[in-house]
C-alpha cells in the first residue's frame, strides 16, 4: 500500500511540475512583452505551486518512510528513490516507480533550463534599465562621498533630469 502512496505522490509531483513548466513558458512571453501585471500574477501562482510541491514532497518522503518501516528498515532522510526501488519485489511496481522517477527528473531538468532562460531575460532587462538610467542621470560619482558644494568641479550643478542622490 505504501508503494501505491509513493506512486500517487510522484504522479502529483509530475503534475505540479508540469504546471510550473507552463507558468515558466508564460513567464518568458510576459518578460519579453514587459507586462508587469501579468508577471506578478504568474509569480503569485508559482509561489502557490511551490508550496504545493513542498507539501507533496513531504508526503512522498512519509510514504518512503512507511515503506522502509514495513520492510524492517530504519528510515533516513538521505535515502533516494533508486535505493527504495532496490527493496521493491514486484517488477511492475519497480518499473512504475523508475518510470515516474525518470519523468520527474526530465521535468526538473526542463524547468531548470527554462528558469535559467528567464533569469537571463531578467538580467538583460535590468541591464537595459541601468543603462537607461545612466544615460538619463549620468554615471555615478565614484570619488564623491562628501565634498564642499562650493568647491569647483564637484558636479553639484550638473544638468540632470533626475537627482539620484535623493
Amino acid at each position: 500500500m505504501s508503494i501505491q502512496a509513493l506512486r500517487e505522490e510522484m504522479e502529483q509531483l509530475i503534475r505540479l511540475h508540469d504546471a510550473l513548466l507552463e507558468l515558466s513558458t508564460a513567464k518568458t512571453q510576459v518578460l519579453v512583452e514587459n507586462n508587469v501585471e501579468e508577471l506578478n500574477r504568474i509569480v503569485h501562482k508559482e509561489a502557490n505551486l511551490v508550496r504545493q510541491v513542498t507539501e507533496c514532497e513531504r508526503r512522498r518522503m512519509e510514504a518512503i518512510d512507511r515503506f522502509l518501516i514495513s520492510k524492517g528498515f530504519h528510515p533516513t532522510p538521505s535515502i533516494t528513490v533508486t535505493e527504495v526501488v532496490r527493496l521493491i519485489f514486484r517488477m511492475e511496481d519497480k518499473q512504475a516507480i523508475l518510470q515516474l522517477q525518470q519523468e520527474l527528473s526530465s521535468r526538473l531538468a526542463e524547468l531548470k533550463k527554462r528558469n535559467e532562460h528567464n533569469r537571463q531575460l531578467i538580467e538583460q532587462s535590468l541591464g537595459y534599465l541601468n543603462l537607461s538610467l545612466d544615460l538619463m542621470i549620468g554615471p555615478p560619482d565614484d570619488d564623491t562621498v562628501y565634498r564642499n558644494p562650493q568647491q569647483p568641479g564637484t558636479g553639484a550643478y550638473r544638468n540632470r533630469f533626475y537627482d539620484h542622490r535623493v
